[in-house]
């Protein structure tokens, strides 16, 4: 049994390691506007993408899995063949 006052320690083996970037880092590594990055997450990119990028919105910060952003990159290869 666990005792609640102390806190539980991540299990190496069974966390998922997740590389969130920031809209900035995101921008470098796709080569891209930090600008476009904006537009591909504002309220209405469903309506110009049906398949718009993942976002993670954290109060007023905007964050990226980079693990997310390759499976939607590899979407949007295959959608445009």
């Amino acid at each position: 049994m666990t005792n609640p006052a102390q806190p539980q320690q991540a299990n190496p083996q069974t966390a998922t390691s997740m590389e969130i970037l920031t809209p900035e880092q995101l921008a470098e590594r796709l080569q891209v506007k930090r600008s476009w990055v904006y537009e591909q997450t504002r309220y209405r990119a469903e309506v110009r993408n049906a398949d718009p990028l993942p976002f993670i919105k954290l109060g007023l910060y905007l964050r990226f899995d980079w693990k997310d952003v390759l499976a939607w990159l590899e979407r949007q290869k295959h959608s445009r063949n």
